[in-house]
């Protein structure tokens, strides 16, 4: 048996630990997602869980500076303030696998690896311990942490994490798990059969993550200043109800906007569609190069989000732009993605075509510029 240890900060760690306990299950075995935080009551879990949601969707720079404050503390600090809080999880963790014995517990989380490192150097008696990493970066406090192994999203990051404190020998270069739809052979036609979607027409995908970022909204506006008739748009709002029905309200005539709130699907919807814009969020970055969709990446939430952004610019995986205005133009080239043996490649292609966005913004302005000038902009 395998327990999944997540917890409610983001739908990334709960997306990968059901990847994880799906891949066990379709070997016969067996396996748990688990809530770790609820094993201290449903309000613990809902507490933190709310917290990290506000502070990312209210304040985001705050967000920023704490993580890299966490950076600091990670290089002065022997074992963190996170450390000790996690800490604090152990006799809840104990109970449980008293009574639910495991032949191995996997954490795509921080959280419950912390608890795990304190249960081993004081003695608990512990199953296989793995970490799966789910940024493209070794954010703070994964080196105070001891695991038996962990995955990580790359070889390319195993310098940095190495240098962080964790030995080479525990890292396995796996990737971040997706699930088994993103890997299906499904067509672009298929899929857009199965989502109700014309198949004579682009498509623009919006995804908004699993809480809902508002700064998709700037997104779709200049898209549907410069859209074309044959091109339409996708909007995953997520969990974020709130924005949903502020759009839904906004454009409930507009034909060419499909609203989504949270889905199941949207590994469909990255096999249907024709771009994506994302912020770069390690599994729904991950998904969209599983399944080969171009990917332009948004303002990302100042922290590991940026390393992430960073590391697919770096690889030639994703593009992306200083401001909204320079994301929307290099979507409007044509990228071309193939895989070699290591990772996906996606390369730019310049196309030659202007662009014209009449936007009301305080003032109304209007913007004339092609691609050839954003590109000298360094856009």
């Amino acid at each position: 048996m395998c327990i999944r240890d997540s917890c409610n900060t983001g739908g990334g760690h709960n997306a990968a630990a059901q990847a994880i306990a799906e891949a066990i299950r379709e070997h016969g075995d067996c396996a748990e997602v688990l809530d770790y935080l609820s094993l201290a009551g449903n309000g613990v879990s809902k507490l933190v869980g709310d917290g990290y949601v506000k502070v990312v969707k209210k304040a985001p720079a705050m967000f920023g500076v704490a993580y890299k404050l966490g950076m600091v503390v990670s290089r002065l600090m022997k074992k963190s303030p996170v450390y000790y809080a996690n800490a604090r999880m152990a006799r809840y963790l104990e109970e449980y696998l008293q009574e639910n014995p495991v032949d191995a517990i996997v954490m795509p989380h921080l959280y419950p690896a912390e608890t795990i490192t304190y249960m081993r150097r004081n003695g608990f008696a512990l199953p296989l311990t793995v970490a799966v990493m789910t940024d493209y970066t070794c954010i703070p406090f994964w080196e105070e942490t001891d695991c038996d192994y962990y995955i990580t999203p790359h070889k390319k990051l195993h310098p940095e994490i190495i240098k962080r404190g964790i030995p080479a020998y525990k890292l396995k270069a796996f990737g971040i798990p997706v699930s088994r739809q993103c890997r299906e052979d499904i067509s672009r036609e298929q899929a857009r059969d199965m989502l109700g979607m014309e198949q004579e027409k682009k498509y623009f995908l919006l995804a908004a993550g699993s809480m809902g970022t508002k700064a998709i909204v700037h997104i779709l506006e200049l898209l549907l200043a410069m859209r074309s008739k044959k091109e339409n748009l996708v909007v995953i709002c997520g969990s974020n109800q709130k924005l949903k029905k502020k759009l839904q309200q906004k454009y409930k005539n507009r034909k060419e906007v499909t609203l989504v709130g949270y889905t199941k699907k949207m590994p469909l919807y990255l096999k249907a569609c024709d771009v994506i814009f994302t912020k770069p969020g390690g599994l729904t970055s991950t998904e969209a190069a599983v399944s080969g969709i171009p990917i332009v990446h948004i303002r990302p939430i100042p922290g590991c989000e940026t390393e992430n952004r960073r590391f697919f610019r770096m690889l030639g995986m994703s593009v992306s732009g200083k401001t909204a205005i320079g994301q929307v133009a290099v979507s409007y080239t044509h990228l071309r993605a193939h895989e070699t043996d290591s990772y996906l490649v996606c390369r730019l292609l310049l196309e030659k075509k202007k662009a014209v966005f009449c936007l009301k913004k305080k003032k109304k302005k209007q913007i004339m510029w092609d691609n050839e000038a954003a590109r000298k902009s360094g856009q």
